[in-house]
C-alpha cells in the first residue's frame, strides 16, 4: 500500500511512475477525498473545543444554581454533530483505503521502462541448453511412460491440471524440496513450517486481496484462503511488530503446498507440471532495512539461482520492465529454466523486493539504534518452484533409451543415479 501522504504531497510524481505500469488510477479522487477527511477532522477538532468550553459553563451556571437547559442542548446538538462527523469519517476513510488497495507499487528508479514482456532486460545466462541428438520428449509423456506421474488419476481423483507423482517420481519431488532447505539452510536462512490455511487480513497483507480474489482458492463458509505461495503466511508472521535494526537482515525459508485457481490462464502451459492449481515450492522471505533492500535482493536472487547451478540445469535471470511487474513490487527478476521440449525459457523462479509497499498493509516495522521507528522493506522470491523444477529436469536430463540421469547433488538423496 503506498503512503496516503506521500500520494497527496507528490501526486505528479507518483502519476507517472504508476503510468509506465499501464493502466488508469483514480489518484485524483484521493487527494479530494483526503481533503475532506482533513476538513472534517478539522470540524470535529472545533466542535470539540466547543463542547469543552460549552461544558465549563455548564457547570459554573450549576454551581450559580442558574438555569442551564439551553446551554445543554446546545451541547446536545453539538454532540449529535461530531456523531454524524464521525460517522462520515469512517465512510471516507475506507473509501480512501479502498481505492488505495488497489494502486500497485511505485517502480523502482532502476527498473527498465516497457508495456510487456518483450521490454524485459536479460541480465545473465547459466550454461547453454544441451543439444539432444534424439528428438526430446516433453516431460508429461516421458513420466508416464516411467510411471512417475500419473496425470490420467489425478484427474479422476480431483480433476483437470493436478498431477499425481508416484514410484521414482514422488521420491525425485521429496528429494527436491530437501536438497532446497537443506542448502538454503546452510546459507542463512531460518526454516519456517507455517500453516496452508491463511485468514483474510494476511492474504489482504501480502498484496493479494482483494486485486487477485478470482485467482485464490477461498475454503467456503470461513475467513480462510488456501495458501497461494509460502510469501503469505511467512511474511505475515512479523506482522504489527517491531524489530530491531540490529537484527536485520532477518532470513526466512519455508516450504508449502501451493494452491492458484489461475483465473484467466486456460490454454497456457496447462499440461504437464507448469500451470498447475496444486504444487510445491520452497519460498524465500527477507526482511531488511531500506538502505539495503537492493542489495538483499541481488542476494535473494542469487540464492534462488545456487539452486539451479547446482542442478546443472540451463537458466536466464531477466529484469522485469514496469508494464510486466507484479502488483506489490517495486522492483523483480524472474529466473527462467530452459524447457526443451518447449525449446523456450520457463518461469521457474521470481525475486522481488517490495519496498514498504507489504510492511505498511501489516504494520511490520524496525527501531533504529536511535529509537526511530519506520517500515522495514520485505522481499521474497521462490526458491524455487518444485514441480517445474522436477519438469526441467525430466526434459534435461532424459535420455534416448527413455530413461533419466538424477542430477548428482539430488543421488544422494533419491539413492540412484538413474531413473529407468
Amino acid at each position: 500500500m503506498l503512503d496516503i501522504r506521500y500520494i497527496v504531497n507528490n501526486l505528479k510524481e507518483v502519476q507517472n511512475a504508476l503510468a509506465t505500469r499501464g493502466g488508469e488510477y483514480p489518484l485524483g479522487k484521493i487527494v479530494s477525498l483526503d481533503k475532506k477527511r482533513r476538513d472534517i477532522l478539522q470540524e470535529v477538532e472545533q466542535l470539540k473545543a466547543k463542547r469543552n468550553t460549552v461544558s465549563e459553563e455548564v457547570a459554573k451556571l450549576k454551581r450559580e444554581k442558574k438555569d442551564a437547559s439551553a446551554i445543554i442542548a446546545q451541547m446536545q446538538e453539538v454532540n449529535v454533530r461530531i456523531k454524524t462527523l464521525d460517522d462520515g469519517l469512517s465512510e471516507v476513510e475506507k473509501d480512501i483505503k479502498d481505492i488505495v488497495l488497489g494502486i500497485p507499487n511505485i517502480p523502482h528508479s532502476s527498473v527498465v521502462i516497457g508495456k510487456s514482456d518483450e521490454d524485459n532486460k536479460v541480465e545473465r545466462e547459466h550454461l547453454k541448453p544441451a543439444k539432444f541428438k534424439f528428438t526430446p520428449l516433453p516431460h508429461w509423456e516421458l513420466g508416464e511412460q516411467l510411471g512417475i506421474l500419473d496425470i490420467e488419476r489425478a484427474a479422476k481423483i480431483t480433476g483437470s491440471r493436478f498431477v499425481v507423482t508416484r514410484k521414482m517420481g514422488a521420491t525425485l519431488e521429496r528429494a527436491l524440496i530437501n536438497f532446497m532447505l537443506d542448502t538454503h539452510l546452510k546459507h542463512g536462512y531460518e526454516e519456517i513450517f507455517p500453516p496452508f490455511l491463511i485468514n483474510r487480513e494476511s492474504m489482504t497483507g501480502t498484496g493479494q486481496l482483494p486485486k487477485f480474489e478470482e485467482d485464490a482458492f477461498a475454503v467456503k463458509d470461513t475467513n480462510y484462503f488456501l495458501a497461494p505461495t509460502a510469501e503469505v503466511p511467512v511474511t505475515n508472521l512479523l506482522r504489527n511488530e517491531v524489530i530491531p535494526e540490529d537484527k536485520l537482515p532477518i532470513n526466512y525459508t519455508a516450504y508449502t503446498a501451493c494452491f492458484r485457481a489461475e483465473a484467466g490462464a486456460a490454454g497456457r502451459d496447462t499440461r504437464g507440471l507448469i500451470r498447475v492449481h496444486q504444487f510445491n515450492k520452497v519460498e524465500l522471505v527477507k526482511f531488511a532495512a531500506p538502505e539495503k533492500s537492493m542489495e538483499e535482493l541481488e542476494k535473494l536472487t542469487a540464492d534462488a539461482e545456487r539452486i539451479l547451478k547446482l542442478l546443472e540445469l540451463p537458466y536466464r535471470v531477466s529484469q522485469l520492465c514496469t508494464g510486466d511487474m507484479g502488483f506489490s513490487s517495486c522492483k523483480t527478476y524472474d529466473i527462467e529454466v530452459w524447457m526443451p521440449s518447449y525449446e523456450r525459457y520457463v518461469e521457474i523462479s521470481s525475486c522481488s523486493c517490495f519496498s514498504d509497499f507489504q510492511s505498511r498493509r501489516i504494520n511490520i516495522k524496525y527501531k533504529t539504534k536511535e529509537g526511530k521507528s519506520a517500515f522495514v522493506h520485505t522481499l521474497n522470491g521462490s526458491g524455487i518452484a518444485v514441480g517445474r523444477c522436477l519438469a526441467a529436469i525430466i526434459e534435461n536430463y532424459q535420455n534416448e533409451d527413455g530413461s533419466i540421469t538424477v542430477p548428482k547433488v539430488l543421488v544422494p538423496y533419491v539413492g540412484t543415479n538413474i531413473i529407468k
